[in-house]
């Protein structure tokens, strides 16, 4: 049997490993707090995140010591958020790594060096992309945790890999889609974190859905713009190339769920901690105090700043962001910087 281990304590981390352990799967966990770890051990639910959550503490290998993880499993989950990566990862040598399947749940860019995981993975740790693979959404861990029917996407430049992978996390409430489009997708994550947070603090200003509609709409057009200069194919909605010969059903689209999807749940979804950040922003809240109050990482602040820096070389044409970027990282007013992107929307 394939041997997973999962790399971090929070929501995400402890929906994956609810997927897995409901099929069965033993996995070994890396948790930092060596009181979660306890507190699991006994009581067989996460204190701090989707508590709700009962595992069969029999399927639970926990350990606060990476590397005993890390050597354990054939195939890493990294489920931290990206801020913490670096910090997290720290204790590992590059041989630690050999070998391995890495996917990463980081649904952001490390914000020290503006890179998505997988180039820290193979500058640090000599991981080739063939062994890197990225599971998101659209899906929250919360609905995940009530087993409410959600998707899961798995990328990886290895499709036969990825599919593999995949397989490992089907059941009754999680649908599994397949690409090969493994950058793009990440991408795609970062920005519609700012998307959302800055659906948040549309909503945090009073507009309405109307605005708001208008709002996203533009958002999935300005990512989609952004994702072409990377060379992101299948991110036109209603564009297919063909169809499965063996299925017979229309080839993947990807506007039609890890991109367009993810961005939709994202913004309007009460679940999604970006939205909430936002909507804090919105009516007033400083940052520093939004981020008191939420206590949870909302990963499109740091976001917005990286994709600020990167778009400089990328030269999208990307207004929304970086009008998010200037209310959260230059002090533009919310109201003034909404002004701004009313006058960009068509």
């Amino acid at each position: 049997m394939v041997r997973f281990g999962i790399i971090g304590g929070g929501s995400w981390a402890t929906a994956l490993a609810k997927i897995l352990t409901d099929r069965k799967h033993p996995i070994n966990w890396w948790i930092r707090n060596r009181d979660t770890i306890d507190h699991i051990k006994t009581h067989c639910h996460n204190p701090n995140y989707l508590s709700s959550v009962k595992f069969d503490c029999k399927l639970l290998s926990l350990s606060a010591n990476i590397t005993e993880v890390v050597k354990n499993s054939d195939i890493l989950i990294v489920a931290v958020p990206s801020a913490y990566a670096e910090e997290s990862l720290a204790a590992l040598k590059p041989a630690d790594w050999k070998g391995k399947k890495v996917v990463s749940a980081i649904k952001g860019l490390l914000p020290e060096k503006n890179i998505l995981l997988n180039y820290y993975l193979q500058q640090q740790f000599n991981v080739p992309l063939e062994n890197y693979f990225a599971v998101l959404g659209p899906c929250h861990a919360e609905e995940v945790a009530a087993e409410k029917l959600s998707y899961l996407t798995f990328s990886g430049s290895d499709i036969t890999a990825a599919s593999e992978i995949a397989s490992h996390f089907t059941t009754e409430y999680i649908n599994t889609i397949t690409n090969h489009d493994i950058l793009g997708v990440q991408y795609a994550a970062v920005l519609k974190n700012i998307y959302a947070l800055g659906a948040g603090i549309a909503h945090g200003l009073d507009y309405g859905d109307n605005f708001l509609s208008v709002y996203i709409a533009n958002a999935a057009d300005e990512m989609a713009g952004f994702l072409k200069k990377f060379g992101v194919e299948h991110i036109t909605v209603g564009d297919h190339a063909g169809e499965d010969p063996v299925t017979h059903r229309k080839t993947p689209n990807y506007a039609a769920s890890v991109y367009l999807g993810d961005l939709l749940v994202t913004c309007y979804s009460l679940y999604s901690r970006n939205r909430t950040f936002g909507n804090m922003i919105g009516k007033g809240y400083s940052i520093k105090a939004a981020q008191l109050e939420m206590n949870m990482v909302a990963e499109g602040y740091n976001a917005a700043r990286c994709i600020y820096t990167i778009n400089k070389s990328v030269d999208a044409a990307i207004p929304i962001a970086e009008t998010v970027y200037k209310i959260l990282w230059e002090d533009v007013k919310a109201s003034e910087g909404f002004k701004r992107i009313e006058q960009v929307l068509v």
